[in-house]
């Protein structure tokens, strides 16, 4: 119910199973020459491009020649915010590859004009040290963008090198009595490589450990705190996305394992004198 193994067929691959009430998820594939066309309903929606390059039409406006990377492990997304109930279709040239894209969609009852977010838009960074070092594409956050308006929907890019954690020390979206629903949609490279994500609320009715594989999917319809580790040799991909009352991206700690979190200073500044 919490984690399953997504189709890869041409079109819109569904979740089977979707125990949220904010989130959604599909991913999309395009062969060369070929088109999809869809509606987004009740959501505000993030089209990110995994692979490829298409032309987009979204309502009324157009944007060509969106994306570029050849993977998600090879460079920043292109995006493309997609408010509720909008017409939209990806076409790909005949000349050009294979297309695929994740759509995280948020339930909303308004948002902005379609618009695209650039590689030169995505703010990306380093979090965690160590073995729990990891680096992040932020594409869609709160204070990106002031110009690019959003109802609900937060969503970023997290790659996990070969044998390190994420997410550590384990977080839930929750702050304040804030809370969100989250998803994270895994790819791993090579792609018959593995990790491991583990789930788990304060009163452990949540408690669950799951084997990611390329192409897996993280639903979390509960503030449970959640950590993922990378197996040795491969690195791991996961685009993670939110949605709540708010866009306030707060968090609370593991309070059992906070004070990993407090020897990040003493760990930077031992590799620093190194």
């Amino acid at each position: 119910m919490y984690f399953e193994k997504l189709q890869h067929t041409e079109g819109m691959n569904l979740l089977k199973e979707n125990p949220c009430q904010l989130l959604n998820f599909g991913k999309i594939v395009v062969g060369t020459g070929g088109t999809y066309a869809g509606n987004t309903g009740g959501n505000e929606a993030v089209l990110v491009i995994l692979s490829g390059v298409a032309n987009i039409e979204a309502g009324t406006a157009r944007f060509s020649s969106v994306g570029g990377r050849a993977s998600v492990f090879s460079g920043k997304p292109h995006s493309v915010y997609l408010p509720p109930n909008c017409d939209y279709t990806i076409k790909v040239d005949e000349d050009a590859p294979r297309f695929e894209a994740a759509l995280a969609l948020a339930k909303a009852s308004d948002g902005a004009s379609p618009y695209v977010i650039t590689p030169d838009e995505v703010v990306s960074g380093k979090w965690g040290i160590s073995n729990f070092s990891r680096m992040f594409n932020q594409i869609l956050v709160k204070g990106m963008h002031p110009e690019k308006k959003v109802s609900r929907i937060i969503i970023g890019e997290t790659f996990t090198p070969s044998g390190n954690w994420s997410t550590y020390p384990p977080v839930k979206p929750e702050k304040n009595g804030m809370s969100k629903e989250v998803m994270c949609y895994f790819r791993v490279a090579p792609s018959d490589g593995w990790g491991l994500v583990k789930y788990y609320t304060d009163d452990r009715s949540i408690d669950g450990a799951y084997t990611v594989e390329d192409d897996t999917i993280l639903k979390m319809p509960k503030p449970g705190y959640h950590t993922m580790v990378s197996a040795p040799g491969y690195t791991q991909y996961f685009l993670w996305f939110l949605a709540g009352d708010t866009r306030t991206q707060g968090v609370t700690v593991d309070p059992k394992l906070a004070w990993v979190a407090q020897t990040i200073p003493i760990i930077r500044n031992i590799e620093e004198n190194l």
